[in-house]
């Protein structure tokens, strides 16, 4: 009879192991094999100016004297608001600190007034730089960033926030790392990408667990976007707890029987 049941016990320690590890799994990124010839090369998609960007422009030619013209002074750059750190774009005007896109797409760039930007990556934005100020300066350059590249992650993860991006390049699986992971209980098979862009939203949706997510259109995610990750409706979290409860308990069993028969066997 104790050994009947200790064959139990021992069947149901197994069963608990096994069901616990089928959970883990499920919470596991990118399981199975890699295409690499797949996946091993990328090309990222050019940035392209919307409304409501914020660009800093700096103008350089080899005649610095007739190109502070075209520069917004240092002394005007926009103040951070209180307690946040942030710019505060009020205008497109040089107060601001930077070009804020407007509705229609313009800009009013300092010395040659309003430009259409709206639709430009950075290269054409420089191609019509190019097209005004080359008849003023010799051999003009340009730095040009986005001031205000941002992504918002929101729903189960540890910190859900906006989050400023200075590099200009983030994909997915970085703004869960900024967002610090995604809690136990979300979701990993439909993490959904809003984005939106010219007027118009569209939707992509991602899969953590497969491999093939870099290759999927939204991995590399754009200024704006909105990631939202949903919860896991199984609540895996508590499963596993009561798993991890059942096993200690089944534990303990065990080893009050072990006790008990080696003292009868004495």
């Amino acid at each position: 009879m104790i050994k009947t049941g200790l064959n139990f016990m021992g069947v149901l320690l197994v069963v608990m192991v096994l069901g616990s590890c089928g959970n883990i799994k499920n919470l596991q990124y990118m399981q199975g094999g890699f295409d690499t010839t797949k996946l091993s090369s990328y090309t990222l998609p050019p940035i392209m100016i919307q409304k409501g960007d914020l660009l800093s422009i700096t103008v350089f030619s080899d005649n610095p004297a007739a190109t502070a013209i075209y520069n917004q002074s240092a002394s005007t750059t926009a103040a951070p608001a209180s307690g946040t750190g942030t710019m505060v774009p009020a205008n497109s005007s040089p107060a601001a600190g930077g070009y804020l896109v407007d509705d229609d797409g313009n800009i009013q760039f300092q010395g040659l007034g309003k430009l259409h930007v709206q639709g430009l990556t950075k290269a054409g934005l420089t191609d019509l730089l190019n097209t005004r100020l080359s008849p003023f300066l010799q051999n003009p350059y340009y730095t040009i960033r986005f001031l205000n590249y941002k992504i918002t992650v929101i729903g189960d993860v540890a910190k859900p926030a906006v989050y400023s991006i200075p590099s200009e390049r983030i994909n997915v699986l970085e703004a869960i790392g900024l967002a610090g992971d995604l809690n136990i209980t979300a979701r990993r098979d439909n993490i959904r990408i809003i984005r939106e862009q010219d007027g118009k939203r569209s939707f992509g949706e991602i899969d953590l667990r497969k491999p093939d997510i870099f290759a999927h259109p939204f991995y590399q995610l754009q200024q704006n976007d909105i990631i939202y990750v949903d919860f896991n409706k199984t609540k895996a979290a508590a499963n596993d707890a009561v798993v991890i409860r059942n096993i200690g308990l089944a534990t303990s069993i065990i080893s009050t029987i072990a006790i008990i028969v080696t003292v009868l066997k004495r």
